[in-house]
C-alpha cells in the first residue's frame, strides 16, 4: 500500500465483506485511470467511520489531522472560508480512503481556475423503480440535444440510481454562464418528454418522473467523481462507460462495483480519455439553444403538464436531499 492504512480490516460495506483496506486497495488500483479526472478539484469527503450500515457524514473542511504533503485549496463560503482537501497523486487519494470517505465528490472546476468551469454535468435521478428502458431514453435523449447543440458528452453511471451526461468544456465561460446554460438545457430537455422528465427537485412535486437534476454546476455543489465507489450495497462504482453500451441497454447505474472494476479497465480502459483531450467552447452552443428554445415557444401547448420554462427552480446542494449524510 502507498501509505499505511489504519485498521485496514474494518468493515465499511459488512454485508460485501468489503473492509476499509480493500477500499483503499481499490482506489490504488484505479489511480491510474481516475487521477485525471479528479487532479485539483476541491473534494468534499462522504465518510463512513462505522461503515454503510451505520449514518455518514459530509466533510469539507479540512484543518487539522492532514499530513504536510496533502494540498488543499481554501475557497469563501458565507460568512468564512473553507479549506477543501485537494487530490493532486495515488497517494493523496488513497489518504481519502484512510480517512473512511467512500465517495470523493468533487466540483466542475479546478483549483488553477475556480472561476471557470472544464466540465458541465447533468444528474438524471430517476424515481425508485422506474423501468430502464424509460431511463435509458432519457439519457439517450439528452445526449441528442447536447449534440443539436454542436456538443459531443460523455456518459457515466452514478453507482446509484441514475447516470451522469457530462460535457467537457475549453474553461472560456464563468461558472455562472455554464450553470444558466445548464439550467436553460434540463429546463428544454423536460418540456421535450413532460411526462417523464421533471425539474421540480421535491420528490413529492415530481408525480413519479425523472429528475433532470442541472445543480451540479453551481457554486460549492459537486458530483460523484468518475470511478468513485458509492456507499450502496455491493459498493458499485460511478463509472465512466461507453454510449453504445447504453444504447444496447448493457450497463445499468450499478453495474460496476469495487471488485469487478479492475477487470473493467483492463478490457476497456477509460472510456472518458478522449473528453479529456476535447476541449469545448460554449458560446455557438448558447445560440443554437435560444433557437431551439423559440421554436418551442412558437409550437402549441403539450396537453401533458409542462415544467416551468424560464425559471427553472435550482437543484438544492448535495446532502439536503439524501437522508443520509449530515453537512459539517
Amino acid at each position: 500500500m502507498i501509505i499505511p492504512i489504519s485498521h485496514p480490516d474494518k468493515p465499511l460495506f459488512p454485508d460485501d465483506g468489503i473492509t476499509k483496506g480493500e477500499l483503499a486497495a481499490y482506489y490504488e488500483m484505479i489511480a491510474p485511470v481516475m487521477l485525471p479526472h479528479i487532479i485539483g478539484r476541491p473534494v468534499t469527503m462522504e465518510r463512513f467511520h462505522h461503515g454503510i450500515s451505520a449514518p455518514g457524514f459530509f466533510q469539507k473542511d479540512v484543518k487539522k489531522g492532514f499530513p504536510s504533503w496533502l494540498e488543499r485549496v481554501e475557497v469563501p463560503k458565507q460568512g468564512g472560508t473553507v479549506h477543501h482537501p485537494i487530490v493532486t497523486d495515488a497517494r493523496s487519494l488513497v489518504w481519502l480512503a484512510n480517512q473512511n470517505c467512500i465517495t470523493p465528490h468533487v466540483w466542475t472546476r479546478r483549483v488553477s481556475d475556480l472561476r471557470h468551469p472544464d466540465i458541465c454535468v447533468f444528474d438524471l435521478d430517476p424515481p425508485d423503480g422506474e423501468a430502464p428502458k424509460v431511463l435509458r431514453a432519457a439519457v439517450l435523449a439528452l445526449r441528442d440535444l447536447l449534440a443539436e447543440l454542436g456538443l459531443e458528452s460523455w456518459v457515466k453511471t452514478t453507482g446509484s440510481k441514475g447516470y451522469h451526461v457530462a460535457v467537457s468544456l475549453d474553461g472560456s465561460v464563468d461558472l455562472p454562464t455554464a450553470a444558466h446554460f445548464a439550467d436553460a438545457v434540463g429546463t428544454l430537455l423536460a418540456r421535450r418528454d413532460p411526462k417523464h422528465l421533471t425539474q421540480e427537485f421535491h420528490k413529492v412535486d415530481r408525480d413519479g418522473r425523472i429528475l433532470v437534476d442541472t445543480g451540479r454546476n453551481n457554486y460549492s455543489a459537486t458530483f460523484a467523481a468518475a470511478y468513485a465507489v458509492r456507499a450502496r450495497p455491493g459498493a458499485p462504482i460511478s463509472a465512466p462507460c461507453a454510449w453504445e453500451e447504453i444504447e444496447r441497454g448493457a450497463v445499468g447505474p450499478r453495474t460496476f462495483t469495487l471488485r469487478t472494476m479492475q477487470k473493467r479497465v483492463s478490457s476497456a480502459g477509460d472510456p472518458w480519455v478522449e473528453m479529456l483531450k476535447r476541449k469545448q467552447p460554449l458560446d455557438k452552443a448558447i445560440e443554437r439553444l435560444r433557437d431551439l428554445q423559440g421554436q418551442l415557444e412558437s409550437r402549441p401547448p403539450q396537453e401533458s403538464r409542462p415544467d416551468a420554462a424560464e425559471s427553472p427552480p435550482k437543484s438544492k446542494p448535495r446532502g439536503g436531499r439524501s437522508g443520509r449524510a449530515r453537512q459539517i
